[in-house]
């Protein structure tokens, strides 16, 4: 591996990181900046939307701010270069307190990511949010 695919991939882990870091933190515009402007986020599998950056990202504020606590952690994360594009699959897990469920929960899963390499350096062009356990979830919700 070349030193450049490893500054490449550091990166992209870094994106990741500013990507966990908005959505605790609620912060839009940092939120925003981890995708390119036509990107499509996947949150169906969690009964969010499957649409466009700046209405998923709403939506993610908006659906976080309601939890007294939130942190995601991501972990395992692979890159598979290709040129000014990578496919990026990592593993997270996000404990949270939920308003109205007595005790934490916690849900995790996998983001699977395409990014590119832009002049403002690597975005996402394309996430899917991919749950696969969720404990103690609020009435009505259920495991996955």
């Amino acid at each position: 591996m070349s030193p450049d695919d490893l500054a490449d991939k550091l990166e992209i882990h870094e994106l990741l990181y500013r990507y966990a870091r908005a959505v605790d933190t609620g912060d839009r515009d940092l939120l925003r900046g981890v995708f390119v402007a036509d990107a499509v986020l996947d949150y169906s599998d969690v009964g969010g939307p499957d649409a466009g950056r700046d209405e998923v990202v709403h939506w993610l504020v908006t659906s976080l701010s309601l939890l007294p606590m939130a942190q995601h952690l991501i972990t395992n994360i692979e890159v598979d270069l290709d040129g000014d594009r990578a496919t990026v699959r990592a593993l997270f897990h996000n404990p949270m307190q939920l308003p109205g469920v007595e005790g934490i929960s916690a849900c995790g899963g996998r983001y699977h990511h395409e990014v590119v390499r832009t002049p403002d350096g690597w975005r996402s062009v394309r996430l899917r949010e991919e749950n696969l356990w969720f404990t103690n979830p609020p009435p009505g919700l259920g495991a996955p």
